[in-house]
């Protein structure tokens, strides 16, 4: 079955950068979207980063220059490189990961079926 594990979240400072992975299995990876999205406390999962099987990109305005979605399909991995870190930034990491749909909307959670446990990341200012 698919699974997906997220790491790489913890608490840094405004301004600073971190890693997040996303390792996944029971799948052909790289076939298949993926997406990072963000939860912070008391809100809806938001939509931060997404890759298709073409390797497009898409990534929702706040974190435009910021932050970078990219895949290593040798290691299963997907990877969001977070630089310039905000206190808004603050929440729970999710990666997610389901067949590319028609007229996909890639920051769209509904477009997803299979979730990791998420990682913490938070920004002090």
């Amino acid at each position: 079955q698919v699974q997906l594990v997220e790491s790489g979240g913890g608490s840094v400072q405004s301004g600073g950068s971190l890693r997040l992975s996303c390792t996944a299995s029971g799948y052909t990876f790289g076939h298949y979207c993926m997406g990072w999205f963000q939860q912070a406390p008391g809100k809806q999962r938001e939509g931060v980063a997404a890759i298709d099987t073409d390797g497009t990109t898409t990534y929702a305005d706040s974190v435009k220059g910021r932050f970078t979605i990219s895949q290593d399909n040798g290691k299963n991995t997907l990877y969001l490189q977070m630089n310039s870190l905000k206190p808004e930034d603050t929440g729970m990491y999710y990666c997610a990961t389901d067949q590319c749909a028609t007229n996909l909307e890639p920051l769209w959670s509904g477009e997803y079926n299979y979730w990791g446990q998420g990682t913490q990341v938070t920004v002090s200012s």
